[in-house]
């Protein structure tokens, strides 16, 4: 089967390591399973993780903390999601991997550096990147955008869980939503679809990004999305995508 891309970065959820408790060892073994097979098929595999299995936004009012505190919790979180990933993808007998963040660590994660991450990424290493953009009032949808961009991947492959692309309606609470298999940046701003934060699809709109968003609930659809084959939604700036 012939492969769409050459380099990508993935970004997924949190909850996709663990939903009903923090991490699930099925799930995120099957999410670095499919990775390394990427990997070892010559793709070369950068990851964003959100941390939403261990922080969710809501809690800093919950415990009345300031936003900024609160955002950098989150960044904290998504260091931890990268470090469990970094050890199941090690445990399964794949050493080439490393953990950027943009909150240094100095024992455990590698100061972020965009021209290091190419020449990892060329020598076959799975790059995931952590801590946001180490600034708060930034999702981790903008980061994910940034790092695409930095390290020149052909796409942005955003992993939904139970959502095959997107719709111009929720699809969980209106049976008549009809999916959209192909959008430009600039329908997906005018249609106020919830794909990413305004800031992330500007960006990507201006970098001429090219954005996939696919469901990763299904055997090896981190995979086929990576070879075309799977039913998904194309944003672009070309209307012919």
């Amino acid at each position: 089967m012939s492969q769409k891309y050459k380099r990508v970065l993935l970004k997924i959820s949190g909850e996709a390591l663990g939903s009903t408790q923090i991490y699930d060892q099925s799930s995120i073994t099957n999410v670095a399973k499919q990775i390394i097979e990427l990997a070892q098929s010559n793709i070369q595999v950068a990851v964003v993780v959100g941390g939403g299995n261990i922080w969710r936004g809501n809690l800093s009012h919950t415990l009345k903390m300031d936003n900024i505190s609160g955002d950098y919790m989150g960044m904290m979180a998504t260091i931890m999601n990268a470090l469990a990933l970094e050890a199941i993808i090690k445990s399964l007998g794949f050493e080439k991997v490393v953990v950027y963040s943009s909150l240094e660590i100095k024992t455990v994660t590698t100061p972020y550096n965009y021209r290091n991450a190419r020449v990892l990424l060329e020598d076959g290493y799975i790059v995931l990147f952590s801590g946001g953009t180490g600034f708060s009032y930034f999702t981790t949808d903008t980061s994910a955008v940034i790092r695409a961009i930095e390290i020149k991947a052909d796409a942005l492959l955003m992993a939904k869980n139970g959502v095959k692309g997107v719709y111009d309606l929720d699809p969980k609470t209106n049976s008549n939503a009809k999916f959209l298999p192909k959008l430009t940046h600039k329908m997906l701003v005018e249609k106020k679809l919830r794909v990413m934060d305004l800031t992330a699809a500007t960006l990507a709109s201006d970098a001429n990004l090219d954005i996939v968003v696919f469901d990763m609930n299904g055997e090896n659809n981190i995979i086929k999305i990576v070879n075309d084959s799977l039913d998904a939604t194309i944003i672009s700036n070309s209307e012919d995508n």
